[in-house]
């Protein structure tokens, strides 16, 4: 992913200790990238991760009995795929990412004329 699109300018996170640690900071900064987190208690302020964590956990996560972490890998391959490029999504106007993301870029050519 950091070959194909860079990396970000900021990553926004919640307080979980994961995401605290000095290892993060670390990179971060090597990386000049922002970490801003959120105020402890206030999910809603990251709701696009959120979002994403829920639909991943109901649909993936508590849907499946797995017998093997090969078989959850090739699993979470398909499902990333459809979340990703197939299934529509409200944040990008009921669009697949796919569609959405080939209207952008044909929009971006037809203003650089």
């Amino acid at each position: 992913m950091k070959a194909e699109r860079g990396l970000p300018k900021q990553i926004r996170v919640d307080n979980g200790p994961e995401l605290i640690s000095a290892r993060l900071t670390d990179w971060c900064e090597a990386h000049n990238i922002e970490l801003v987190y959120i105020q402890p208690g206030k999910p809603q302020q990251n709701g696009f991760v959120e979002r994403f964590n829920g639909s991943f956990r109901r649909e993936f996560l508590d849907a499946y009995l797995f017998e093997s972490i090969n078989q959850v890998k090739e699993m979470v391959w398909f499902w990333r795929l459809d979340y990703n490029e197939e299934r529509t999504h409200e944040s990008l106007g009921n669009l697949p990412p796919a569609a959405y993301r080939a209207k952008l870029e044909n929009s971006s050519l037809q203003v650089s004329h």
